[in-house]
């Protein structure tokens, strides 16, 4: 399967100045096959280590930093003669040696011809738990889930993702049904690239199900396996509790949904830990939209988010038949699962930031503010062709923004302030943004 990141991972590769590439990403988004693959098509060989339950690398970065010394060590547990011009270093779970975290300093001041790629599951909880780890060493590349374009390739549908990065915004509204049809497979599917690759190659709705709930088993079993038995226990009841919370009809996050009487400082420590490892998202709330929007947040309201569209279907136990043909139990959540949808794509593409508006005592909400170069721009996601947006006509009125994106299964059409933008488009959000100007 093709992968946007792969590009950027080239890029990488032809720098002059490159520093070691650190993926990051949640459990199961595809890191080690990005790195496998890259290492596969861009050099001649591949040096892999998996620091995971590995004492040997445990003793070799126990001892001095010397790259010298470590690349000696590294070839013997390889099994490859390591060439700077031609072998790619892949260092995976690396947070299992801190001190191999540590040595990537050492490797980009001393020995910076050496390409070496590093990612863990839960790297970002090493770096925020105290792990020595040298600022400014390294370069960071965030893996997501697999956008829609990229389910769209992975299914065989090039076609229809060329058109929409075209810019051809007649023939996507004239192939709208066939956007559509295969946006409702992918609410499904959503982005993990295991799901999408049984889905692809078995056909099989029950069979990608497996898939995702293995994967949230997975996630979950990291809860009493990383954390201490009370924060595990808080981890968990926090991220099986947002359904609930994208069920309401406000989207904020409620500590009472997750338990009577539960407060926020009871549930800090599991809901950074959920941040950290990439399970959930926070979106921030702003009353005041200003630049950049993340000096203007409240850092005690957000909404918070799923990692995946499809896993967050699957915990909620939405079948094939109410995604795909909807009835009164989908209607009720489609608006959940369209702002998850939708908060993906902007995440994996050339957003900067997300935040989303509410103004103080007032029951106005728009979903997102969107940062992308000098722009901030409101976006309002509609689950079908209702058209209907007040409280995006509210904050034109009271921000007047350049303009405005109105999300939905509408066709592409511009209707004063107001840009009406398909919501199989939001891949490319970034690059409508761009195009457009302030209406008269």
């Amino acid at each position: 399967m093709e992968r946007d990141a792969m590009q950027t991972m080239i890029k990488w590769k032809d720098k002059i100045d490159r520093k070691p590439l650190i993926l990051s990403g949640v459990r199961q988004v595809g890191k080690t096959w990005l790195m496998k693959e890259f290492g596969r098509t861009q050099f001649k060989q591949v040096a892999y280590i998996n620091f995971d339950s590995n004492p040997r690398m445990d003793k070799l970065f126990s001892g001095d930093l010397d790259t010298k010394r470590i690349i000696d060590g590294l070839e013997l547990e390889s099994n490859v003669k390591i060439n700077s011009e031609n072998t790619l270093l892949i260092f995976d779970e690396v947070q299992e040696v801190p001190r191999a975290l540590a040595s990537l300093k050492y490797f980009n001041e001393n020995s910076p011809e050496y390409a070496i790629t590093a990612a863990g599951s839960l790297l970002g909880i090493a770096l925020h738990s105290g792990t020595s780890f040298p600022v400014g060493k390294v370069e960071f590349l965030d893996i997501y889930p697999m956008t829609f374009f990229e389910f769209l390739e992975a299914a065989g549908e090039p076609k229809l993702v060329e058109a929409a990065m075209a810019g051809d915004y007649g023939l996507t509204n004239a192939f709208s049904e066939k956007y559509s049809d295969w946006l409702k497979r992918y609410y499904f599917t959503g982005g993990m690239p295991g799901v999408v690759s049984e889905y692809v190659k078995s056909g099989n709705y029950d069979s990608a199900r497996e898939v995702q709930n293995e994967i949230i088993r997975t996630y979950e079993q990291d809860f009493s396996k990383h954390m201490p038995p009370e924060t595990a226990v808080r981890a968990k009841m926090m991220w099986n509790s947002i359904p609930a919370q994208l069920a309401k009809e406000n989207h904020k996050f409620v500590y009472g949904v997750i338990r009577h009487g539960a407060r926020a400082k009871e549930y800090e420590i599991s809901l950074a830990w959920l941040s950290d490892c990439g399970m959930v998202r926070r979106v921030q709330r702003v009353s005041k939209p200003g630049m950049p929007l993340k000096a203007y947040e409240d850092m005690a309201a957000f909404k918070l988010y799923a990692c995946d569209v499809g896993l967050l279907g699957a915990m909620c136990g939405i079948d094939k038949k109410t995604l795909l043909e909807g009835n009164r139990i989908y209607t009720e959540f489609k608006g959940a699962l369209t702002e998850q949808y939708a908060l993906q794509q902007f995440l994996a593409g050339d957003v900067s930031h997300v935040s989303y508006w509410a103004p103080e005592a007032a029951k106005a909400e728009v979903d997102f503010l969107l940062q992308t170069g000098d722009k901030i721009i409101p976006v309002e996601t509609k689950a079908e062709k209702n058209l209907r947006a007040k409280s995006l006509k509210s904050y034109i009125t009271k921000h007047k923004p350049e303009f405005a994106i109105r999300l939905s299964m509408a066709g592409y059409r511009k209707d004063g302030f107001i840009l009406n933008v398909p919501l199989y488009l939001a891949p490319v959000i970034g690059a409508i943004i761009e195009k457009q100007e302030k209406p008269d």
